[in-house]
């Protein structure tokens, strides 16, 4: 907790810090829910605020600022995490007060010890807590570490779902009056595409008419496997009359595991394998499946089965963390170690167009809910509040 409460700043004179070191715009597992949180906000910020001063401190030179967002780029390789650290702990707290920032919000889980402003945290999720055996073991002592100690001493926490809020009180000890869910948004690209269109894009990516996707990275943490063994026991009933299985997104860790299973499951020619999709051609593959499955056994958020909704695809996820949160009743959730359940689930909405299109519906409304312009309000209001402004 802080030692006293901040003096109140005029809106019209706050300098917000943006630590965005972790922004992306590559092609490879980076870009993924926090790299899209940090670029969405750096965007819509200026917009919904502009007599705030914000300056971003960043490396991805690709990133093109909005006014009045300014850039501070760092000569630093910071896409290294230790180079990323160095720079967050030992340079970050001089060029905060040398920027004469009045408030720093760390983007992703850690701020500097040496703090010289308050800070304002965005936890994602306590998976390294919940799920260490998912970690490699210094990256999760650093972030177990360095998290706790950022939380302690942050104004105000930034948590995307009740779930991690409930998480960040509970495991780390904060007092839940200074957590704040502000939840995500879905980029106004995701929407429903004109059917030949579609049918267009399946045919240039070589994709089966029918198809069921899973797109995120992979790793033990999204639960791919059990999907694998649900899909498999949906081939072993139904022949060929199912749809092929698609698993899209980019290799993060421990992904072997994944391969292994399409061999041990014989179901090398039934698993398509993309690789990374690039954040342009994301909605066409969404509108492309005839279904979304996302068997993720923890999340923060999960964007994936926001956008998938967004873009009309009948979503199946897990029932647990803050999944529910997302879906509402509009996807069906089942439990995340249950195989069987999965299989029963994507078996009733591939053999009922009438309850896909139900599922339709549900989805664009709940969808329709979210938008990262009322992510940037909120996340104004958090900024007000961590400085005694309201």
């Amino acid at each position: 907790m802080p030692d006293s409460a901040p003096s109140p700043i005029p809106p019209r004179h706050v300098h917000v810090g943006l630590n965005a070191h972790l922004l992306s715009l590559g092609r490879n597992y980076r870009g993924a829910g926090i790299n899209w949180y940090i670029y969405n906000l750096l965007c819509h910020l200026p917009r919904v605020a502009g007599h705030y001063r914000y300056t971003a401190f960043l490396s991805e030179r690709r990133f093109s600022p909005e006014p009045p967002l300014a850039v501070r780029l760092s000569h630093l390789p910071t896409v290294r995490a230790p180079v990323r650290i160095f720079w967050e702990q030992a340079i970050q707290p001089v060029v905060l007060r040398l920027a004469r920032v009045d408030l720093l919000h760390a983007m992703a889980f850690v701020s500097p010890l040496l703090l010289p402003c308050p800070a304002v945290v965005t936890v994602y999720d306590l998976s390294f807590l919940r799920f260490p055996e998912s970690f490699r073991p210094l990256n999760r002592f650093y972030l177990r570490q360095f998290t706790s100690w950022s939380v302690r001493r942050a104004h105000r926490v930034i948590a995307i779902s009740e779930s991690t809020r409930q998480d960040v009180v509970r495991l780390l000890g904060k007092p839940a009056e200074q957590v704040e869910v502000v939840y995500c948004g879905v980029d106004g690209r995701f929407y429903p595409r004109d059917q030949a269109a579609v049918a267009a894009f399946r045919r240039k990516k070589g994709l089966p008419e029918r198809f069921i996707l899973f797109l995120g990275t992979l790793e033990p943490r999204k639960n791919v496997v059990s999907l694998l063994e649900a899909y498999a026991q949906l081939v072993a009933t139904g022949g060929g009359w199912w749809p092929a299985l698609v698993i899209a997104g980019a290799k993060g860790w421990f992904y072997q595991e994944i391969f292994a299973a399409v061999e041990r499951l014989n179901l090398t020619d039934r698993v398509v394998f993309p690789g990374y999709v690039p954040e342009e051609e994301k909605p066409w593959w969404y509108n492309a499946a005839e279904l979304f499955v996302y068997p993720s056994l923890f999340e923060g958020f999960g964007l994936p089965p926001l956008e998938a909704m967004a873009c009309g695809t009948p979503v199946i996820v897990s029932d647990t963390s803050s999944l529910p949160e997302v879906v509402g009743d509009a996807g069906i959730q089942v439990p995340p170690g249950d195989v069987m359940a999965l299989a029963e689930a994507m078996a009733a909405l591939l053999h009922d167009p009438v309850a896909r299109v139900d599922r339709r519906e549900r989805g664009l409304a709940r969808a329709a809910r979210f938008s990262w312009r009322s992510a940037a309000q909120q996340t104004i209001h958090v900024y007000e509040r961590a400085l005694n402004m309201g």
